[in-house]
Parts: structure tokens; C-alpha cells; sequence
């Protein structure tokens, strides 16, 4: 990061009811890791990086992965529960995940 220029890049974050976003200004060069500390979600949302997985635009990346200009890096909650599960128990009681819109 020994050069003067600056790239735009979003953090966002989401709990079940509510999301975070946040633009911010961060030299060229910066890694992911680096993005997430200048942010300040890892402190206010007491994120566990080797819990919470982290991806830029829905691709998982690691830590040290290099962030370009109007990248958005999220921050993945653990989930709680096996989605393959939630399905078939929606399937048992004709319901969907919501994913698509049938007819009647």
C-alpha cells in the first residue's frame, strides 16, 4: 500500500432483521482484511473472522484477496440451520423458500 491512490469500496453486513452498509475510501492495494478494520464492523458487530466467512459480490475470498475499485465486501453470518433441511420440511407442507413464483 506505498502509493497514494484511493479506490471506493462497500462493506455490507446483514443480522436477520436488519443490514449494514458502509462506503469508504481506502488506498490502492488494500486487502480485505484491511477494508473490514478501517470499516469498524468487526469491533461494533463483534465479528469472528474465523467464523464469519467473508466474499466480495457473493464469491468467498480470503483475507489477504485485493479489493479494486467499486468492490463490495460482505461479511457471511454462520448459518444456524441446514438448508437442505428447511426445504424438505417446506416441501412436506407445500410451501416454498420463495425463490420462485408458482401459479394456481
Amino acid at each position: 500500500m506505498g502509493n497514494d491512490r484511493k479506490i471506493n469500496v462497500e462493506v455490507a453486513y446483514a443480522e436477520p432483521e436488519r443490514q449494514y452498509r458502509l462506503e469508504l475510501t481506502v488506498p490502492s492495494g488494500s486487502d480485505v482484511e484491511h477494508v473490514l478494520n478501517q470499516s469498524g464492523f468487526i469491533e461494533r458487530h463483534r465479528l469472528d473472522l474465523n467464523v464469519n466467512r467473508v466474499g466480495i459480490f457473493g464469491r468467498f475470498v480470503d483475507l489477504d484477496h485485493l479489493v479494486a475499485d467499486g468492490d463490495r465486501v460482505e461479511v457471511y453470518r454462520p448459518l444456524t440451520a441446514d438448508p437442505m433441511e428447511i426445504r424438505r420440511e417446506l416441501a412436506a407442507q407445500g410451501k416454498t423458500m420463495g425463490r420462485g413464483k408458482t401459479s394456481s
